[in-house]
């Protein structure tokens, strides 16, 4: 049976270490570590063919030279290592449906997310033939999948798919709905899937298109959303303060201040009682508590009892009896047409 990289105990910088000191030139080592970043920051074509001398397209013809051969090399079990990394990998990725970020591979390989081990991890990756690699671009973090079960192009039109149906479907939804709706019983396949997508976006167990304020919240209006939302009520300003600070939004430093100053601003959210505010799509309409009491009584058409106004009045808003009471009898808009019945002023 082959050894896991946790029983042999050797760390991704020797393994790389070893790997490169099979590679003859000076030059095509230099190229390939400063290409991934395996023990400094990444650099570009340009930057390395400065340094070298060489023209940018000479600098990518020698990385995808090396590249090949290191990985025909490991196919023949000629490249040191390769093949215990590529067991620990599988073994990993099998708990994840097969797909994993290299971000989470490097964790769950050597417990560290460094730049330079995910830059390790991604490398080391590109050379085992049982695995796929996706570099990452504009739609798609770095990403090591089983090979057996997708090749490149296959694994990006899962992807691809798994956003369909998350745009068809018109909102965020917890994975396993995901996963259903896609046709699928692997709700941790789906689940990896979508990780590897820089179009999608997680938050509170849902999953979604990036550009849904619920999934992804871009400014405090958008995560005083979220929270009402949530919430599924009405909330004082001082409360959504204190849900934003123990949300899981990466950005919650924020003041009380500023969150009054954008529930005053945007018209998604409707004062409904003193500091309270609740959501437009509710059903809530901005106004007084006398514009909505006018509204009350032009959609009944008739006189009511003070009873009755009180009722449907505290259905949007959140005030006191006292304070209807209040504006019915000191507003002008208002006259009483019988014991305690009122109806709107000519």
């Amino acid at each position: 049976m082959t050894e896991s990289l946790a029983t042999i105990e050797l760390t991704t910088e020797q393994l790389v270490t070893d790997i490169l000191a099979t590679i003859d030139r000076e030059r095509e080592r230099e190229i390939v570590a400063r290409r991934f970043g395996l023990f400094d920051r990444k650099e570009t074509l340009e930057q390395i063919g400065e340094m070298l001398g060489i023209t940018r397209e000479r600098v990518r013809q020698l990385e995808k030279s090396v590249i090949t051969r290191l990985r025909t090399n490991a196919e023949q079990g000629s490249v040191p290592h390769i093949s215990e990394f590529q067991t620990t990998s599988l073994e990993h990725l099998a708990a994840t449906g097969g797909v994993a970020r290299v971000f989470e591979l490097a964790n769950k390989i050597s417990k560290s997310t460094s730049r330079e081990e995910q830059a390790r991890v991604a490398f080391l990756s590109q050379l085992c033939p049982d695995l796929t690699t996706i570099t990452e671009d504009d739609n798609f973090f770095a990403s090591v999948a089983v090979g057996q079960a997708y090749d490149e192009k296959g694994l990006k039109k899962s992807v691809e798919d798994l956003i369909a149906t998350i745009k068809a479907l018109g909102e965020p939804l917890p994975i396993d709905d995901i996963a259903k709706a896609a046709g699928t019983e692997n709700i941790a396949q789906t689940a990896a899937l979508a990780s590897t997508s820089k179009l999608l976006a997680t938050l509170n167990g849902r999953w979604g298109l990036m550009k849904w304020p619920m999934v992804n919240p871009k400014n405090i209006r958008d995560k005083i959303y979220v929270i009402l939302k949530e919430n599924g009520k009405h909330m004082h300003f001082n409360e959504i303060a204190g849900s934003i600070k123990d949300s899981e939004f990466k950005r919650k430093d924020v003041t009380t201040q500023a969150i009054h100053n954008e529930l005053i601003k945007d018209k998604r959210f409707v004062l409904i009682g003193r500091g309270i505010y609740a959501l437009k799509e509710w059903g809530y309409e901005k106004g007084t508590v006398a514009d909505i009491i006018t509204d009350v009584l032009k959609t009944a058409g008739e006189p009511l009892h003070r009873d009755e106004i009180v009722k449907r009045v505290l259905k949007s808003r959140f005030v006191k009896e006292t304070t209807i009471l209040l504006n019915l009898q000191g507003k002008p808009q208002f006259k009483r047409v019988a014991k305690a019945t009122y109806a709107l002023a000519e």
